[in-house]
């Protein structure tokens, strides 16, 4: 991926980082967008698509993991994690919570861009929409909001996380197992009564005739698949 089309993301809260980032990124030739918590992080993200994100791990109103957790709930886009300690704990959390690479402050200019350039090398081809439509429904991932005809649609945690997972892979079967591992735990994975309760909330709540689904299919015996037709 060429720099000169690349655009990164800074999500950190001190200023001097913000402006030594901007320094070091720029005369590499990338473009820089800055947000100074956590929140406008996300909002950057989603509205802005990056090709890669930096992100800080101590942040005023969340914390930098958390902001982390809700930005792979629908995006891949490649991130390099600052943290100012070196514990392997910290570490291991931000990689298991799906950082690409992490960094040590202070960190020196050279090794920034090379960190950055091997997270750019992996990364997707295309970023993932946070806005996803299908018939009347539309699904904004980094807002967490659900539509039906343009009308907010309220469903519990767990219906979201269902309805989410499905919008992730769609097109593609997710297995019971899958979804109840994933969703409940891998102690869950033979209770597919939860997924037959809350499927057919959701359906409910979005399906025109929800005994006859149109795009939240059922794969007799296998999982459910969202059909976006």
């Amino acid at each position: 991926m060429s720099p000169a089309k690349t655009t990164i993301l800074v999500i950190d809260d001190e200023v001097q980082i913000r402006r030594l980032l901007r320094i070091t990124l720029e005369a590499a030739s990338y473009t820089v967008i800055e947000a100074d918590s956590g929140r406008l992080g996300l909002d950057e993200a989603a509205g802005r698509q990056p090709d890669a994100v930096v992100l800080d791990v101590g942040l005023p109103d969340m914390s930098g993991l958390d902001v982390l957790r809700q930005l792979r709930e629908w995006s891949k886009v490649p991130v390099l994690v600052l943290t100012v300690l070196a514990s392997e704990d910290e570490k291991v959390a931000a990689l298991d919570t799906g950082a690409d690479d992490y960094l040590t402050k202070p960190f020196g200019a050279a090794e920034l861009a090379a960190r950055l350039r091997a997270i750019l090398r992996r990364a997707p081809e295309e970023n993932e929409p946070s806005v996803v439509a299908f018939g009347e429904i539309e699904i904004d991932l980094a807002a967490r909001l659900v539509r039906r005809a343009g009308a907010e649609v309220r469903l519990t945690a767990k219906e979201y996380a269902m309805l989410r997972l499905l919008v992730i892979h769609r097109g593609k079967v997710v297995t019971h197992r899958q979804m109840l591992r994933e969703l409940w735990g891998p102690k869950a994975e033979e209770n597919t009564h939860y997924l037959r309760v809350h499927m057919t909330h959701i359906r409910q709540k979005l399906e025109a005739e929800p005994h006859r689904p149109r795009h939240l299919r059922t794969e007799s015996g296998i999982g459910y698949r969202l059909v976006e037709d």
